[in-house]
């Protein structure tokens, strides 16, 4: 859905096509409540890619457990460098899914406050 800034309007207020303003939005319950699952899904993520990310280089640098063969010649620095690989992956599938999720509350709340403003000027 698109969203303006209407002529005149302070940096807060913003409004979808439908008339919904931003500024009443955000005060909506469902809108918080959207915001916070976000937060609880995207935050412990973020913090888990970076410490698995950090962890290959932070291990070779302080370390020598990295150089041990894991399956003949192969060994754990190429084992954690791959499995970074699907980590990646695997989270963003996650992601994908979730937020399609989250596209389909943020939907309802917009058509919640499209039609209270409707109402409203009726």
């Amino acid at each position: 859905m698109a969203v303006k800034k209407e002529s005149g309007a302070t940096d807060e207020t913003f409004t979808s096509g439908g008339g919904v303003k931003y500024s009443e939005a955000v005060e909506n319950p469902a809108f918080k409540k959207l915001m916070s699952k976000k937060r609880k899904f995207i935050a412990p993520l973020t913090v888990f890619f970076l410490l698995f990310y950090l962890s290959l280089p932070v291990l070779i640098i302080t370390s020598d457990v990295l150089n041990n063969s894991a399956i003949g010649p192969i060994t754990w620095a190429w084992i954690l460098a791959f499995a970074q690989f699907a980590m990646t992956w695997t989270l963003c599938i996650l992601y994908v899914r979730k937020s399609a999720k989250f596209d389909k509350d943020a939907e309802a709340i917009i058509e919640e406050e499209e039609r209270k403003a409707k109402g409203d000027h009726s």
